[in-house]
């Protein structure tokens, strides 16, 4: 089964540093879970470091015995196993049993690069047909912003990619939560998340149904939880490539509302005229409506919304800045409809793609001259 995890990491500052092009590779395949604090050797004297370096990569036309390398390397079989096998599904690893005795792992194709070949096929083939999921579950029909703000950053780019197979009946699993699993959506360890209902799976889902983007304080709201772990569920969709983060600038008048009721407060009258953007952005109709009411303690989110209703969008950003207020962020499906997921999600995966056939040629180009040498 092909099954994979990729994560995006910068290329290595040198582009001759066998150590360090391996690192990334492992890195971006997340073959090792890092946890605490970096040893000083940077996990360069691990085994799947050493695996990679002295062994598979270092001679690629090479069949390299199980048993030998657990004895070299000072592993349980069963260890062994276990980091063969992640590359073995990433694709990049085979291994052949027509001798017997153990298994022999080498390099598909004899070499990183051709290796890569048959990965970089199999990713793309694999996320352009997974994605296709999205086109039964999407009932969505986004509407514009009433001003759309492109996000301000890019998470770090995180996906799973996994073979479809069929539901798992013990897992208690739909065909969503499978899916989501597969694609990481749902960490490195899913557990309760990968069940049907979980908040998860519960957000995605609306997601998939809402035209508005979705706030960490209305996913409280509606599946409960703490806002802290809610936060983290965003951000790994996030991560994929398949959700963004804006501005909620349909919030406008609240936030609007909330800026001009803590300023009047703070520091009254005259200082909204001159210093919050009143006169230079509010007719003086406006500005005594919406001053009178302040000072009745009246003020509600509907009489701002009316007051600033011939305003454009930019010009209510502007004045809510003007006010020191902020707007909400909130998450949404990356695209008005699947189609645009999936290019959003190709696209980062060909970068990924490109940075690997660099690190690739340079690993195969400096591995080779060390064995002539």
């Amino acid at each position: 089964m092909f099954s994979v995890r990729l994560t995006e990491i910068a290329l290595p500052a040198q582009s001759n540093d066998i150590d360090g092009l391996i690192d990334w590779v492992i890195d971006t395949l997340s073959l090792v879970r890092k946890r605490g604090e970096d040893t000083v050797d940077k996990g360069r004297a691990g085994p799947v470091h050493r695996l990679l370096k002295e062994y598979l990569f270092a001679h690629p036309q090479h069949g390299w015995d199980s048993q030998m390398l657990a004895e070299e390397l000072g592993l349980t079989s069963a260890s062994l196993n276990h980091h063969l096998k992640r590359l073995v599904e990433a694709g990049i690893i085979g291994f052949s049993t027509e001798d017997k005795g153990w298994r022999k792992y080498y390099v598909r194709g004899g070499s990183l690069v051709n290796a890569l070949q048959f990965f970089i096929s199999n990713c793309s083939l694999l996320a352009k047909q997974r994605l296709q999921t999205l086109q039964g579950l999407w009932s969505r029909d986004p509407q514009s912003l009433p001003l759309e703000l492109p996000e301000d950053e890019h998470a770090l780019f995180s996906i799973g990619l996994c073979d479809m197979r069929p539901l798992s009946t013990e897992s208690g699993a739909d065909e969503l939560c499978q899916w989501m699993g597969d694609f990481g959506l749902l960490g490195e360890r899913p557990g309760k998340e990968l069940v049907k209902g979980s908040v998860s799976s519960s957000i995605f889902r609306c997601m998939l149904e809402r035209n508005e983007p979705l706030s960490i304080d209305e996913a409280h709201e509606m599946f409960g939880g703490q806002k802290a772990r809610l936060g983290r569920i965003m951000e790994r969709f996030r991560s994929s490539g398949m959700v963004e983060r804006v501005a909620r600038t349909d919030r406008l008048p609240v936030s609007l509302w909330a800026a001009m009721t803590s300023q009047y407060q703070k520091r009254g009258e005259d200082w909204l005229l001159k210093k919050g953007g009143f006169q230079r952005i509010l007719s003086s109709e406006q500005q005594n409506d919406i001053l009178a009411k302040l000072s009745s303690q009246s003020l509600s989110v509907n009489d701002v919304e009316k007051a600033v209703e011939g305003i454009d969008a930019t010009e209510q950003m502007l004045l809510l800045n003007l006010l020191g207020g902020r707007l909400p962020l909130g998450y949404r499906l990356a695209g008005r409809e699947p189609i645009d997921i999936t290019k959003r999600v190709m696209h980062r995966l060909e970068r990924l793609f490109s940075r690997f056939e660099r690190v690739a040629r340079n690993l195969d180009s400096l591995l080779l001259q060390n064995e002539e040498s």
